[in-house]
């Protein structure tokens, strides 16, 4: 895969990383004491925030070579 190739495919999944995480804050009400369904949601939202970052570092890396 090159260079440009490689950056749209990064850019595109990065747009939809941010689109699933902008859905799952505007039903997330923070996590309730002794509630597995919001811990389990705030794992989740953790997981691809994680997975949002990792793609955004990639594509400056790729950007700065």
């Amino acid at each position: 895969m090159d260079k440009a190739s490689k950056l749209k495919y990064l850019t595109l999944k990065r747009e939809k990383y941010q689109a699933k995480l902008k859905n799952m804050y505007s039903h997330f009400r923070g996590v309730k004491h002794e509630n597995s369904l919001s811990e389990l949601q705030y794992s989740e939202i953790k997981v691809y925030e994680d997975m949002l970052n990792s793609v955004t570092e990639e594509i400056l890396k790729l950007k700065l070579n």
